[in-house]
């Protein structure tokens, strides 16, 4: 991938909806996945990179998505605002493109580590590798991460009655 001016405009009209969708799965409020969507397209606007390939180029925007979820979960802000459960999701208008999103939002309900293993393998398809990568985790963690993420949705979901 040949580095030029509109790097920043073409990742965002790439890998766009991805981004805001790993950070809406990530923070879980529409608002703060946009923010921090506009903050990594303009990070990379602001200092640009080289990439190798489309795939290089769409992990790093996740990574830098995942990290700013992570910085905003230990900011000031985020532990002195409502709670996910008081929020009203109803007047976004964002949908995600998924079949039942009652699965969706008992993922979100999970804790951070394990909903993002599970969005990023199961809805934008990565394996255990690519999202250590993202993660900066060892395969091994992601793999735990994601056993035991699967074993609490499974416990939601049949407390729900949807299983």
């Amino acid at each position: 991938m040949v580095r030029n001016d509109n790097t920043a405009l073409y990742a965002f009209q790439k890998f766009g909806d991805t981004v805001l969708r790993a950070a809406f799965a990530c923070c879980g409020s529409y608002s703060e996945a946009e923010d921090i969507t506009q903050d990594t397209f303009l990070l990379l606007h602001a200092k640009p990179q080289s990439f190798t390939d489309d795939e290089h180029l769409k992990a790093w925007l996740l990574r830098v998505a995942v990290n700013k979820c992570k910085n905003l979960r230990r900011s000031f802000r985020f532990s002195r605002t409502d709670s996910l459960e008081t929020q009203d999701y109803s007047s976004a208008s964002y949908e995600m493109n998924t079949e039942d999103n009652s699965v969706l939002s008992e993922i979100r309900s999970l804790p951070e580590k394990y909903a993002l293993v599970i969005y990023l393998y199961y809805y934008e398809g990565y394996n255990t590798r690519e999202i250590a990568e993202i993660q900066g985790k060892s395969e091994n963690t992601v793999c735990s991460l994601l056993r035991r993420g699967r074993e609490k949705l499974k416990m939601e979901l049949e407390k729900e009655g949807a299983i």
